[in-house]
């Protein structure tokens, strides 16, 4: 027995009825999102560009500029500071060292020394260390696996349905990542192989989504062919609601436990993650689904290209309303 129905089974929601709105603010997010990247840049981690990055815990959050005058002192180079959580944790990250693992190892106990002696009560959590080389394989390595995780998916959806859907999966999906990149660009969270992996899991997420509406839609093309398109996604977006919002909210609620409880180390990835599941949900329904009727999508068959044989082909039901 269900004891709880966040979602009604016979929603009749006019989702169609706001696409125009939909699609002005996806233009005006994914804009911005774009113009973020140059104008802030990301904040790459060691994975990305190479170096030293050192993590020391203060017993309270330490005045930056004090931190930096303390390794400046050390003459390894210029240090960017970053404070983690509450401010207690601070990450240091350092140019590459020449000298090999001997080098590095000097690095790290100077850099803990120095803040053990001017900071007392500072211990040292961990470093992490990439060559310049690796690191820009790395960087390589990570835009392709995104490149083609996204060709192959629109490849799939237009081989598994029609040409329209596997554009409309295309655009959605370079929603999804664009606003991802954008979102780290103004929080200034650390990129690095951790956030390829959550950019490559929300798209994962986003066309798990997507396929499930597209493949009711095409049943419900099928069904009432003679029904107007707009009321056709409108229908399948509709039946597809409780399950969508059931997915959604079950995920969200471990990504919130991973989030507070996660610590420092997983909390870009962990806000990737759910950002992703809200702009997934949305592009889902606003974008990929709606941007099928500009695309000229037809319920009717195409003299050229006949439909099936279908038992229920006869059948015809009103739909939503259109608003």
């Amino acid at each position: 027995m269900r004891l709880l129905k966040i979602v009604p089974d016979n929603t009749n929601i006019d989702f169609v009825r706001l696409r125009f709105w939909a699609f002005g603010l996806t233009t005006l997010l994914t804009l911005a999102a774009i113009a973020l990247v140059p104008l802030k840049g990301l904040n790459f981690g060691v994975d990305f560009i190479g170096g030293i990055t050192i993590e020391e815990t203060f017993p309270t959050a330490p005045p930056p500029d004090k931190v930096r005058a303390v390794i400046d002192a050390l003459h390894y180079g210029e240090a960017n500071l970053q404070s983690i959580g509450d401010g207690k944790t601070v990450s240091i990250r350092l140019p590459k060292q020449e000298g090999g693992p001997g080098k590095t190892n000097e690095v790290v106990k100077g850099v803990e020394a120095a803040l053990a002696k001017n900071f007392p009560g500072a211990t040292f959590s961990r470093y992490a260390t990439v060559d310049g080389k690796v690191s820009n394989e790395l960087k390589f390595r990570g835009v392709l696996a995104v490149v083609l995780a996204v060709i192959g998916i629109c490849l799939f959806a237009i081989f598994r349905f029609e040409w329209q859907f596997g554009v409309s999966t295309g655009v959605a999906i370079m929603h999804d990542v664009l606003m991802t990149v954008g979102f780290f660009a103004l929080t200034r969270f650390e990129v690095d192989l951790n956030i390829v992996a959550a950019v490559l899991t929300i798209i994962g997420y986003s066309i798990n989504d997507k396929i499930v509406i597209d493949d009711r839609i095409r049943e419900n093309m099928r069904r009432y062919r003679k029904m107007d398109m707009r009321e056709i996604i409108n229908l399948s977006v509709n039946e597809t609601l409780p399950r969508t919002v059931m997915t959604s909210l079950t995920i969200l609620l471990a990504l919130f436990s991973l989030l507070f409880l996660g610590g420092h180390v997983l909390r870009g990835f962990t806000a990737a993650m759910i950002l992703g599941v809200f702009v997934g949900t949305y592009s889902s329904i606003y974008v990929s689904s709606s941007l099928l009727i500009t695309l000229g999508l037809r319920a009717e068959p195409t003299p050229d290209k006949p439909s099936k044989p279908n038992a229920a082909s006869g059948a015809e039901r009103v739909g939503p309303g259109r608003g």
